[in-house]
């Protein structure tokens, strides 16, 4: 493979790239101001469980509300898992809070600009470091995501499956890395992949580096990278209770740590099995069962529904019914939305 596609690549990147509100433009310097990389580390959490589209409007309302790390880390905890709503695992939410609270603790409210100081941050991993070190700091850094893996495995036509192939991409990017260029490498690697280098249907007609792209040569490039055989995820069962009375719902605050941990929710159990106590006695109603996906198992959750005439003795919060929905993890969300959708049946949910 040609060691010249790098540049090639970087003069399609200089014509072709995205604006974003976290991306300097192609070539430019770095913007002056000092929470430049505040904003760079806050984009790359979000994209890690979305789409650049679904997340913009989230980026924007927090560089809004919180436009520094410093005001990030003086947030409430609930009001931020609460505008974390929708963007998925929370425990990366958590992980903002804390990272936010140990870059005011430890590096007076500033980011650091070397890798290995990064990764000692609550929350940051190889990649989040190298990219906040390439877009942040302009730093030399190989950013590697999953599109760049993408169009790597297919430029080198890599057999090996991943993750075992990332050491030969890390590899092969090191070697070929633009000095002083790295961020602009990486975000031209990442453009090539949503435009050109596609999972499916890779466009190789229009592709800046189609002449050293191995993968093209084998005439299957949409072959790589070689993934492992997928493991069926297990499922599991748990049993969330709506407790209603005088048109309001109770809603609790889970545990800090685990899954959706810090979020209000429906009272639910641990979500291994439905033989589980409900939190009062009195004569429940099976309203039905939601489906959810989390990264290791399914769950399917039955929703219990009961009206009672006065509030029980139970702590927690009492919302409006029609806004009980509002900022709860997809999970809950799916179980209101069950439950309001039966309020008015006959026969459910009666007091």
């Amino acid at each position: 493979m040609s060691d010249s596609w790098p540049l090639a690549l970087l003069d399609w990147y200089a014509a072709h790239a995205r604006v974003l509100p976290w991306r300097n433009p192609p070539g430019a310097a770095l913007p002056a101001d000092p929470d430049w990389p505040y904003r760079v580390w806050l984009s790359e959490v979000m994209l890690q469980q979305t789409t650049v589209e679904a997340a913009t409007p989230y980026f924007q309302a927090f560089t809004a509300r919180w436009p520094s790390v410093a005001a990030l880390a003086a947030a409430d905890d609930g009001e931020l898992m609460q505008a974390w709503a929708g963007l998925g695992y929370y425990a990366r939410a958590r992980n903002l809070l804390a990272c936010a609270r140990a870059v005011v603790a430890q590096h007076d409210g500033r980011f650091p600009g070397e890798e290995e100081a990064l990764r000692a941050l609550p929350g940051i991993g190889d990649y989040t470091a190298a990219a906040v070190a390439a877009f942040g700091f302009g730093r030399d850094a190989v950013v590697i995501d999953g599109n760049v893996e993408r169009v790597v495995t297919r430029l080198l036509a890599l057999a090996e499956p991943l993750p075992g192939a990332r050491a030969a991409i890390r590899a092969a990017l090191a070697d070929v890395l633009p000095a002083g260029q790295a961020g602009d490498f990486a975000q031209a690697l990442m453009d090539l992949a949503r435009r050109v280098c596609t999972p499916k249907a890779p466009r190789c007609l229009v592709c800046p580096i189609a002449d050293a792209c191995a993968g093209r040569r084998t005439g299957a490039p949409e072959d790589f990278p070689v993934k492992p055989a997928k493991k069926a995820r297990p499922t599991r069962q748990g049993t969330a209770w709506w407790i209603e009375v005088d048109g309001a719902v109770l809603l609790m605050r889970r545990p800090a740590r685990g899954l959706l941990g810090g979020m209000l929710a429906l009272p639910s159990c641990d979500w291994r099995g439905r033989d589980a106590t409900p939190p009062l006695a009195g004569d429940w109603q099976a309203l039905g069962v939601v489906r959810h996906g989390f990264t290791h198992f399914e769950l399917e959750l039955a929703v219990q529904a009961l009206r009672l005439p006065a509030r029980p003795a139970l702590d927690g919060e009492w919302v409006a019914v029609d806004a009980a929905a509002t900022g709860l993890p997809t999970l809950f969300a799916k179980a209101v939305q069950l439950a309001l959708a039966l309020r008015g049946e006959a026969g459910k949910m009666a007091p």
